[in-house]
């Protein structure tokens, strides 16, 4: 099966860019109009500047030939010191001309295409962080990155050096053609015998660079989805001496990436280097019946000037299109990578009709609740569970049961298959998550910061916080000590997820940053784990105050921490097999009950009550 043109196959892809972000261009539209307008102009003096040297050559250089030329009798009055001066100082003009109409039209081009990217890539970061979980699970996030940054810049040359370049292409050739038909019509079809020529070599070669310029594309994203995986897990990889295992990974990528690279290129410069050949076979046969048609006083010397340089002239838009074609297809291979980001929809997202949470109490109850990453392949099955607003909760269990995946439900990181997830009695997907998620705090075993200041870290919570917020929070974080430490205090810069810290420090801190927010629900997604007994104390004391009055939902594996909650829940394979207080599963002497026995045995008996608080003092 034949492959269809490049320019084909691109431009479907080119239609969809141009209508998602027709937008975007219409909001440059007076700069596209007189970046236009500089680009005719630019089109119709070039198609003057051969005509003061036909005038030399017809008028000062061969007298002879101006009889023939009827159509300039005002010239034939002229003196030849006069008409040669005239047409010098017009070969300056029509360029400079030309020059400044090409200078202000690429000004105006490249500032509408990096107006465009920007707000692109700004449209593409802001879908992406609205995108799923269930996206960026199975998305590597060094590609992500290529796309957001690389993939996005490669879109301004569709507007900057493809797109309008291509359209000013065409005007000249179309301009440059109906002159040469004007000057001789039989000459002009001569001429024109050489574009099957043209269309052979670029139906040949277009095709594969297509190809390759996918592939060169492809590889680079998993070069950067590579190297972002390593350097995010640096310190894991020295650990395990891994260092030359993901070197020569990289390097397999590399190669990869240089190698399609290097074939883009060789196809790119085979399909120029052809044009160029038919370029000079229509230039040969031109030259050689111009000629004879001069001889035979049909033409004038200058009337073949002329053409052979609107000839040669008319060519180099049908080179530029060889070499516009290749970079559309690399256009189009990164514009497709970007729609199919923007093309995603999120799986969670506002239903029709959904209105603003008002302000929660934290009643929250599970109804028939199942759910399934993947179809037949459940991770909850038939959750039953009601919490009264201030109780906490206790979810416990073998590694892989579901428990994380259960609060995610309540965060609405994920949709319920089957079942609902109510908050003070309404379901949840009723309401919009811009209300719903920030009334929900949320404390991780791996809590991560950012590459900001410590005062900053802490104010993500709470966006245009106080000082004295943040000073209460800080306290009640037990934070207060470790960061008057640091060097800048509040204002040190901490590094990339916080690496400069330890993990009791980074937990403290994460810890302030839930506390700032105030809601009514918190959640602990094993919160001391990893930590030494020092560092641990400090955690729980400092979640101990965090917790009082809020609807708390612990997730953890250190059963100790359990003891004084409202209501355990014992979760093996998607299922609650067990539930109640610590005593009533005592008293079971089931699964919970073997658990807690052996965790109690391998710490001889030192445990740490999460919650010391007596149940009674528990404002509802």
């Amino acid at each position: 099966m034949r492959s269809r043109p490049l320019l084909t196959q691109a431009l479907p892809s080119l239609w969809r860019l141009l209508r998602h972000f027709s937008p975007y261009v219409r909001q440059q539209q007076i700069l596209l109009f007189l970046s236009g307008a500089a680009l005719v102009a630019t089109v119709l003096l070039q198609l003057l500047e051969p005509w003061p040297l036909k005038f030399v050559f017809d008028f000062v250089l061969m007298p002879s030939a101006s009889q023939k030329l009827a159509a300039f009798p005002v010239l034939q009055q002229l003196e030849p010191r006069v008409l040669l001066t005239l047409s010098a100082i017009a070969v300056v003009a029509i360029t400079a001309l030309r020059s400044l109409a090409a200078y202000w039209s690429a000004f105006g081009l490249a500032l509408v295409g990096s107006r465009v990217m920007t707000q692109v890539r700004n449209q593409l970061y802001r879908h992406l962080q609205h995108l799923s979980l269930s996206y960026h699970t199975q998305a590597r996030s060094g590609d992500l990155m290529i796309r957001v940054s690389s993939d996005a810049s490669r879109l301004q040359e569709i507007l900057l050096t493809a797109v309008l370049p291509l359209l000013v292409s065409l005007l000249t050739l179309l301009g440059m053609l109906g002159m040469m038909v004007w000057i001789d019509q039989d000459l002009s079809l001569l001429a024109l015998l050489t574009l099957p020529l043209f269309a052979w070599a670029t139906r040949h070669l277009s095709q594969r660079i297509r190809q390759a310029a996918i592939g060169q594309r492809q590889q680079e994203g998993a070069l950067a989805a590579t190297a972002a995986e390593s350097m995010a897990a640096i310190k894991l990889v020295q650990t395990l001496s891994l260092q030359d295992v993901f070197a020569d990974i990289f390097a397999h990528h590399n190669r990869r990436s240089l190698q399609e690279t290097v074939k883009t290129q060789r196809l790119a410069a085979s399909l120029e280097r052809t044009v160029d050949v038919v370029i000079a076979l229509g230039t040969a046969i031109v030259l050689w019946q111009g000629s004879r048609l001069v001889l035979r006083d049909a033409l004038t010397p200058g009337d073949v000037l002329v053409f052979l340089t609107y000839l040669k002239n008319a060519f180099k838009p049908v080179q530029n299109f060889a070499k516009y074609t290749g970079r559309l297809a690399k256009a189009a291979a990164s514009g497709d990578r970007i729609l199919d980001i923007l093309d995603e929809i999120p799986e969670v997202q506002n239903l029709p009709g959904a209105k603003a949470a008002p302000v929660l109490r934290g009643a929250v109850r599970f109804e028939q609740v199942s759910f399934a990453y993947e179809p037949d392949q459940p991770v909850l099955k038939r959750i039953e569970l009601t919490v009264q607003p201030g109780q906490q909760v206790a979810i416990v269990g073998t590694s892989g049961s579901g428990k994380s995946t259960l609060i995610s439900l309540l965060l609405r990181l994920y949709d319920a298959t089957h079942g609902r997830v109510l908050i003070d009695g309404c379901d949840i997907r009723d309401y919009t998550l811009e209300t719903l998620r920030p009334q929900i705090s949320v404390v991780l075993q791996d809590s991560l910061l950012f590459a900001a200041t410590v005062w900053e870290n802490i104010a993500y919570g709470l966006p245009h916080a106080t000082c004295q917020q943040i000073e209460a929070v800080v306290r009640l974080a037990n934070a207060d000590s470790f960061i008057q430490a640091l060097p800048q205090g509040y204002d040190t810069i901490l590094g990339e997820r916080g690496a400069t810290l330890s993990g009791g420090q980074r937990q403290r801190l994460a810890i302030a940053r839930a506390a700032i927010r105030q809601t009514p629900i918190l959640i602990l997604d094993e919160p001391t784990t990893g930590l030494d007994p020092e560092n641990k104390q400090a955690i729980v004391e400092a979640l101990e105050r965090l917790a009082q009055n809020r609807t708390t939902f612990l997730i953890t594996h250190e059963l100790s921490l359990v003891t004084r909650s409202h209501l355990i829940l014992y979760l093996e394979d998607g299922q609650v097999l067990e539930q109640g207080t610590h005593l009533e599963l005592m008293r079971l002497n089931g699964r919970y009950a073997a658990l807690y026995r052996m965790q109690a045995a391998v710490s001889s008996g030192s445990t740490i009550d999460f919650l010391r608080t007596p149940l009674g003092d528990f404002h509802h």
